[in-house]
């Protein structure tokens, strides 16, 4: 099922920033626009859980068959994971993003960890007091496309697989970006999603995986800034390693390396893009 992991290999948390779906999942707790997440129906519920908040931040997640530990958690991170969406596609308090939590959990007697969301958003309504909405906003976002001169990238074979899910990702630090690794180009325009100040729409009409090499100098006027991001950078012990591995280190933007490297560019589009609103959260948790 699952395995005890660093934080970059927590499948959503933190790093699912770069897979995160555009999309919501329909849970009970958004059933109705306007009514409370405490109100709705019963969920599947962690069996046993501990919350309680945390001294310090030090976003360390531990995955074994069964449980999870989140320590030093924010829960702007964890509201991301529950309700499956960008960081900016949350509107509630700023201590979401400081305040952070200890949270030990078991999952329940043959959960799947297509169950997690669920689960955590039970959590956060029982010990958090969560009330949230659904609402649907325009805002800028990117059509990825094909370049005037045609992809520079191959169809992959089973070599080239490396990495969590096929992906190889270096995080935000002095200088560098990256992904790389066999991928859809859905999976990649989600990875961008989560480093652009918009979601990035797949509207190459290019299906299969592909072995996709990018590496670029972000820029923080167009990138978004995510404490959390860096901080699993920071805790990534391969770090430094991954970095060895890029022979040419990259002098430009992310959407010139786009068109350098793989032949595709990003368009600025308008977009119909889910936002959840936090109505109500307590800063104190519940005892436990």
């Amino acid at each position: 099922m699952l395995k005890p992991t660093r934080p970059d290999k927590f499948d959503n948390l933190l790093i699912a920033m770069n897979l995160a779906p555009a999309s919501l999942i329909a849970l009970s707790t958004l059933a109705a626009q306007t009514a409370p997440a405490q109100t709705a129906p019963a969920q599947l519920k962690f069996e046993v859980a501990s919350v309680k908040r945390a001294d310090r931040c030090d976003f360390k997640t531990t995955i074994d068959p069964g449980f999870i530990s989140l320590k030093g958690m924010p829960l702007k991170p964890i509201l991301m994971e529950a309700f499956k969406v960008r960081m900016d596609q949350i509107e509630g308090p700023a201590w979401l993003e400081t305040e952070c939590f200890d949270i030990a959990a078991r999952m329940p007697e043959g959960a799947a960890k297509d169950q997690l969301p669920a689960l955590l958003q039970a959590l956060l309504i029982q010990r958090f007091k969560l009330a949230a909405r659904k609402e649907t906003r325009t805002r800028p976002g990117y059509a990825l496309l094909i370049d005037k001169d045609g992809p520079k990238f191959k169809e992959s074979d089973s070599n080239f697989v490396r990495g969590r899910n096929n992906l190889f990702y270096i995080g935000r630090g002095p200088g560098y970006g990256a992904f790389k690794g066999s991928m859809t180009l859905a999976t990649l325009a989600r990875s961008l999603s989560t480093r652009l100040d918009g979601q990035v729409e797949d509207l190459t009409g290019l299906q299969g995986k592909f072995d996709i090499d990018l590496a670029w100098v972000p820029d923080p006027s167009i990138e978004q800034a995510q404490a959390s991001a860096s901080a699993q950078a920071a805790n990534d012990p391969d770090r430094e390693d991954r970095l060895r591995h890029l022979p040419n280190p990259p002098t430009t933007d992310i959407f010139h390396a786009l068109r350098e490297s793989l032949g595709l560019k990003l368009e600025p589009r308008k977009q119909q893009v889910d936002t959840i609103l936090i109505d109500h959260i307590e800063r104190i948790p519940t005892g436990n």
